[in-house]
């Protein structure tokens, strides 16, 4: 499948009058077109740095960002660039900018000059995917905030991008809004092909991606599939992060000389995978 990200030997430092920080470091990276990505790493990883990074929001202190053939240094592509990767912050109301949700998910295409029908067409095809076209003539301020999330994503949806980047959009959010989002983010690539990269630090919502970038000091440190990240627990846990609870108990029972072999990550097969095994014990 083809690259629309690619990370080429990026590095990344702030720095000011007193002190320059690097907090991204040599990283190399690709993401394939219509895939979904989730980002681990505890508070000062640089995953949210990262994240700033593929859509050129901050250009690289060395190293190459390039979106789909762009590389987000030429400022001739920059457009063009935040058109293709849209960004989703953590806090919804510092997106929303407007009084009513039609006029808030438009705000994007009017900065662009798109024609006023294709707007109104793109409006209601963002609100539809999204589950929000009840709300069209709502105010924002009256959702909760998952409504208010999915409104962020359906402006950022309206202007057509291949790509969401989405910085920790549920840290926010109660359970049910949580679970709002996360249906809406796996809807987009699933059904709707968006490349999706989410930034979380929350371990049940990390699962359901194709794949997962751990980050650890604005390193890469452990790169594939769920199933083979979160395997490498001892890994995981030492860098400051937790593992799903159903692959821990595994884990801790393995531990305890009980060998399940099982590198699963889902928990109805963990859980049938230790019933059926004590239940084999307790014949023995």
């Amino acid at each position: 499948m083809a690259q629309l990200l690619q990370l080429k030997n990026v590095t990344y430092s702030y720095s000011d009058e007193l002190a320059s920080e690097t907090v991204i470091k040599g990283i190399n990276l690709e993401i394939e077109k219509g895939s979904f990505v989730a980002v681990l790493g505890h508070n000062g990883s640089g995953k949210s740095t990262l994240a700033k990074l593929l859509n050129g929001l901050i250009i690289p202190t060395s190293g190459d960002v390039i979106v789909n053939g762009m590389n987000t240094r030429n400022e001739v592509y920059d457009k063009e660039i935040k058109r293709t990767v849209g960004m989703v912050f953590q806090n919804p109301d510092n997106q929303i900018v407007a009084t009513i949700v039609d006029e808030d998910v438009a705000f994007g295409l009017e900065n662009l000059g798109i024609d006023y029908f294709e707007m109104h067409t793109r409006v209601d095809e963002a609100l539809k995917t999204v589950k929000m076209s009840d709300y069209k003539y709502h105010a924002p301020h009256n959702l909760s905030g998952g409504q208010k999330q999915r409104i962020a994503i359906a402006g950022i949806l309206a202007m057509k991008p291949e790509c969401i980047v989405l910085d920790e959009p549920t840290s926010m959010l109660d359970p049910s809004g949580r679970q709002d989002v996360i249906n809406t983010i796996i809807s987009l690539c699933r059904e709707h092909g968006v490349t999706v990269v989410l930034i979380t630090h929350f371990m049940d919502e990390a699962v359901l991606a194709d794949r997962i970038v751990v980050m650890n000091k604005g390193n890469v440190v452990l790169d594939g599939t769920p199933d083979d990240v979160f395997s490498k627990v001892n890994e995981i846990k030492n860098i400051g992060l937790e593992v799903p609870a159903s692959k821990e108990l595994i884990c801790m029972l393995e531990d305890d000389g009980f060998i399940l072999n099982s590198k699963s990550i889902d928990e109805d097969e963990n859980v049938s995978l230790i019933v059926d095994f004590l239940g084999g014990k307790s014949n023995v």
